[in-house]
Formats: C-alpha cells, sequence, structure tokens
C-alpha cells in the first residue's frame, strides 16, 4: 500500500523525520528545557521522579531530574520501529529511514566513487560506479556483518551508551558518518543492503512480507514496494535500481524470503536472533538482581554509566559475582545467541523427523518457514514486553491494556497471514494473473462451469484447476494459453530469464506441457515478436553503460554468425541473448547425461 505513494511526497516526509532525528541527537549535548517534566515537585507531569528506592546489587540508585532524549530514543523511536516492520513491512520502513536518506547524500550530490573501463578492442573509455560483487567476501558474507554489528551495537547500549547521552551521540555520528561513506564508496542501496545492522532486525520481522505489505509479484507496476526511485521534471517516476543486490528486498521482500530460506545464515539470523534478543533482556535482572531496575527505565538516565564498567557484571542470589560488567556483558549476550541457535536448530532436525514420521508430506522449505514464523511472532511479542514499557506505565491503564491488546491482535494476524505461504503458492501467484489473461482471451462460456463466477472472482489454485480440467479447454487451447502467459511473463520482463524459465517451467508441469513443447513455444516467441527483434537495446530498470555496451559488442558479433537472436527484456540484467540452436543442443546434451 506504501509502494504507492509519490516520491515527491516520501521525500518531504524523510526530510521532516531526518530533521527531527537530527534534533533528538542534538537534543542528547544540550537540553536545558525536557528536564523540567521530570522535576519530582512538578506533580502534574507524568514523567516526574518518584522517591521509590530502585536497587542495584542490593544498593539504591541516586535519581535527579533527566533529559528526556535517551528515555523517547530507546522507549519510544526503537519500538515504534519494530511496530512498523511487522506491521507495514519493510516497505514502508525502508522509504522513510533516516539513515538510509542520509547514505544517499552522496548519490543526490554526484560524488559517487566511479571506476574507469576501457574496451580493449575500441579504446573507449567509460566510467561506472562501483557495485558489491556477490561472490566477494562481503557478497557472501554480508549477513554475519550486520549480525555482528547490531551485537556490538547491543552489548554497547548496556556498557556505553544507554544513558550516557554524549557517547551516544558519538556512536550515532560515527554511524552517519560510515553511512555517508559507503553511500560514496558504492552504489545503490549498498548501506542498507550489505552493513546497516537493522538489516538484520527488517529480514526478522518484515519477510516474508508485513502485515500490510503489497505484493510485488502479482502486481502489474514496474514500480514496486520500496525500489529505488526518482521523479521526473513531467511528475512521473522512474525507476533508479542500479541491481547493486539481486533478489533485492526493495523490490520484492518474499522473493528474497524463498532465495535465501535455504542459506545456513538464514538459520543463523533467525534464532540467533531470538537468542540475542531475549539475552539483552534478561541482562537487565542477571545484573541489578530485580526487574525493577529495568522496568522503572532508570538504566536510560543513569548519571555514571560508564563507572560501572569494571564493577561486577551479575548478581544472583543476593551474590554479587566477580565477574567485570564489560565482560559479563558479551558473555550474556554471546551465550543466549549460541542457545538460542542450538536450540533453533535442533527444534527443526525434531520437526522435520516429526513430518517424516507423522507422513504430514511437508517440504523441509515448509517447515523450516514455519519454524521461522513462529520465532518472528514469538519474538515480537517477548520484545514488548520490555520494549516502550517504562513509558507505557506511566499512562492510565485502559490505554496500557489497549497496547497489549493492540499488539497481541496484529502480530496474531500477521502469524495466520503467513503460516499459509509456501514457496509452491508464491510460484503460482507470480503467474496467476497472466493465466488468468489468457483464459478470459479463450472462446470458452466459462461462467457456466463456475457457478456463475467470472474468471477474475478464482483464486490463485482455482486457476491452475480450471486449467487442468476444464472440459471445453482443449490441448490446443491450454497450449496457446501458455504461450500467452510466457510471451507476457517474458516481455514484462518482471524477472530474469533464468528465473523466469524457472518459474514457466513449474507452471508447464501443472498444466502437462511438456519440455519440448515449453521450448518450442519460447523459440516461437522469439520469431514471432518481430518487434522485440527489431527494438533498439534498452536497459529496464537498470543504469548501467557497461552492460549496454557488452550486449551492444556480443550483438554485433554474433548476427556475423547468426540470423535468428532473440531479444528478451528482464528487470534486472537488460537483454539475455539466447540462440534456437544452442537451446536445443543444451537440450540434448542434458538427456544424454
Amino acid at each position: 500500500m506504501f509502494n504507492r505513494i509519490s516520491e515527491t511526497l516520501i521525500h518531504k516526509i524523510r526530510w521532516v523525520l531526518t530533521i527531527l532525528w537530527l534534533g533528538l541527537i542534538a537534543s542528547f549535548v544540550y537540553d536545558p528545557l525536557s528536564s523540567i517534566l521530570t522535576k519530582p515537585e512538578n506533580t502534574w507531569s507524568p514523567l516526574r521522579l518518584s522517591n521509590t528506592c530502585i536497587q542495584v546489587q542490593d544498593k539504591c540508585l541516586s535519581q535527579q531530574p533527566y533529559p528526556l532524549g535517551t528515555t523517547l530514543f530507546w522507549g519510544a523511536i526503537i519500538p515504534i520501529s519494530i511496530f512498523i516492520l511487522l506491521v507495514f513491512g519493510h516497505e514502508m520502513w525502508r522509504r522513510i529511514c533516516p539513515l538510509s536518506f542520509l547514505s544517499q547524500i552522496p548519490r543526490s550530490l554526484g560524488w559517487q566513487r566511479q571506476i574507469k573501463r576501457e574496451d580493449p578492442k575500441t579504446g573507449k573509455i567509460r566510467y561506472e560506479l562501483v557495485k558489491i560483487k556477490p561472490d566477494s567476501w562481503l557478497g557472501k558474507n554480508y549477513s554475519y556483518v550486520q549480525f555482528a554489528w547490531l551485537f556490538v551495537g547491543l552489548c554497547g547500549r548496556i556498557l556505553f551508551f544507554n544513558a550516557d547521552r554524549l557517547m551516544l551521540t558519538l556512536w550515532i555520528l560515527f554511524t552517519i558518518a560510515f553511512a555517508i561513506t559507503v553511500g560514496y564508496l558504492y552504489s545503490g542501496k549498498s548501506w542498507c543492503n550489505y552493513f546497516c545492522p537493522m538489516a538484520t532486525v527488517q529480514r526478522i520481522y518484515s519477510e516474508p512480507a508485513g502485515l500490510f505489505s503489497s505484493q510485488a509479484h502479482t502486481s502489474e507496476e514496474l514500480i514496486t514496494q520500496s525500489m529505488c526511485r526518482t521523479t521526473l521534471p513531467d511528475g512521473k517516476e522512474k525507476s533508479a535500481c542500479v541491481a547493486c543486490q539481486n533478489p533485492c528486498i526493495d523490490i520484492d521482500s518474499e522473493k528474497t524470503y524463498w532465495a535465501d530460506l535455504k542459506l545456513p545464515e538464514s538459520s543463523f539470523l533467525r534464532y540467533g536472533y531470538v537468542g540475542l534478543v531475549i539475552g539483552y533482556f534478561v541482562y537487565y535482572y542477571l545484573y541489578a538482581g530485580n526487574w525493577d531496575y529495568y522496568f522503572s527505565g532508570i538504566w536510560a538516565r543513569e548519571t555514571d554509566q560508564l563507572a560501572s564498567l569494571f564493577a561486577p557484571g551479575f548478581y544472583l542470589l543476593g551474590t554479587t559475582v566477580n565477574i567485570p560488567k564489560i565482560v559479563a556483558v558479551p558473555m550474556t549476550l554471546g551465550g543466549f545467541t549460541a542457545l538460542g541457535y542450538g536450540w533453533g536448530k535442533v527444534i527443526e532436525k525434531k520437526a522435520k523427523a516429526y513430518s517424516l514420521r507423522h507422513h504430514l508430506h511437508l517440504s523441509i522449505d515448509t517447515i523450516r518457514h514455519r519454524i521461522f514464523t513462529i520465532c518472528t511472532f514469538g519474538i515480537f511479542n517477548f520484545f514488548f514486553i520490555f520494549a516502550g514499557l517504562p513509558l507505557i506505565i506511566l499512562l492510565p491503564l485502559w490505554i496500557q491494556y489497549l497496547y497489549d491488546i493492540l499488539l497481541v491482535i496484529l502480530s496474531t494476524m500477521w502469524l495466520y497471514k503467513t503460516w499459509k505461504r509456501t514457496p509452491d503458492i508464491y510460484s503460482r501467484e507470480s503467474v496467476a494473473n497472466r493465466l488468468r489473461k489468457q483464459l478470459e482471451k479463450l472462446d470458452i462460456n466459462l461462467p457456466k462451469y463456475l457457478d456463475g463466477r467470472s474468471i477474475k472472482e478464482l483464486n490463485t489454485h482455482e486457476i491452475y484447476v480450471l486449467a487442468k480440467v476444464l472440459p471445453s479447454f482443449t490441448k490446443n487451447k491450454l497450449y496457446h494459453a501458455y504461450k500467452g502467459v510466457a510471451r507476457e511473463f517474458l516481455v514484462e520482463g518482471k524477472m530474469k530469464y533464468s528465473e523466469g524459465l524457472e518459474v514457466l517451467q513449474k507452471m508447464a508441469q501443472e498444466l502437462e506441457i511438456s519440455e519440448d513443447e515449453h521450448w518450442e513455444i519460447l523459440n516461437q516467441l522469439g520469431v514471432e515478436n518481430v518487434e522485440i527483434i527489431n527494438s533498439p537495446l534498452e536497459i529496464k530498470n537498470v543504469e548501467n553503460d557497461e552492460l549496454l555496451q557488452k550486449l551492444q559488442d556480443l550483438t554485433q558479433g554474433l548476427q556475423k554468425h547468426f540470423d535468428k537472436i532473440l531479444y528478451v527484456p528482464t528487470k534486472y540484467t537488460g537483454f539475455v541473448l539466447v540462440k534456437d540452436s544452442l537451446q536445443k543442443l543444451r537440450r540434448s546434451q542434458e538427456k544424454e547425461k
């Protein structure tokens, strides 16, 4: 729903939020006003300090009027961001995130790093923006890098900048400077995709989709979700995607989710994050010996946070444990992270064994997806047991109950929606609308087979069943319908050619289209669509002069030897050159194998 908001409006919203965020950061350094609200004598203020003794390791902490900056930052802004991710999805967060906005300053000013490229044949020189290569160390391990930074940030909160406003200011300014530097060094949203520690949190709560997220794979629009875009002088929006990551969460979060589901880092992030969050909140109890320390919110306004770095880090059963706090914090969070990951893997293994033993016929992907779904649902509600509560408990009791009920209802709705998702459903939905259009073109009185319903009222599964069993749906009509879907699917460029072929092959199996017929249809599309063959080369949604030049050079070379070349426009990589004779050769080689 938020992907339809104009970039012009979103740009203004980003400016406002960024200014407010920078203003809040400035208040960490200088804020002479907000502490008035916390003075004990101001009985009209719900934020006033009380005379309650808050004990830490059996000693009462002194309390003084304090500026509200850190309390609002940790108690309101952070929980709101988590709420947005689960309910409204990444497509809202990524379009309004101030840090993402600041990382794009070099691009806006045209100051991004470029590398020099020289054509060895023509000697022509061109410059292109730098991208992180998928086969580089960072391209393979960025998930662990982001998680490690998140881990360091949570340890830093407890140790250095939960309450120390100067340390918090320096940490945020360092992060902003780093984000802008990454924006200069690499193109696109490289900061968001490869470095930002919040990206791990986004994946946990917004994949495969937020409760009210749009579905990119069923959309007829070329610009989807939080995809990079620019506004032209005439007010129209144009994609500004540079393919900095593929698949990209900004284009289709669910596609990215299913593509990464089998990867080992996916299970590490999910299970490790559950342990990390539990460990973070539990440590407050292990350190103070009671929950009052956390729920009072005094940890966000301590005046001597740095002084406790080498004090005892644990207080268990009324006894201090002489492990320095600076050691106890990473030890606790690291231990809980390891436990979370270990238990997650054990549960996953048990679930797979249970499915086989009871013949549930659930795929490994489905089992893992459902465990991930339970993890997100559980940790979301666990997080909000603690997050923001030091502020919420100051409100009237009926608002507190409404707050709790709302969170449970929304998270349960998300659980119900997400639980039913499978890779097969996603794949079918990707082509269902196109198949529906082809069925509507058939000269068949379809409503008489559908109890009066139109083709538009059928769901994804019914479309496939209709295509397979409709008595009047002859083999010839089935062939032409599939051909129409393939033509529309490839010409629209909704996926890369290789990914499009995979989806179409699955669809062909469903509709009993043979492999030979499948490839024959693709070959015919190359011959019949003259307007595609003769159209000038154009890169859709990707600004990459090097790719364009390479394709043009390759085309000129191939045209000297072959008379038929099929140009298939795709969303991410321009044009894929396919020779029908080479396709037949490949099929024959596969059959021999």
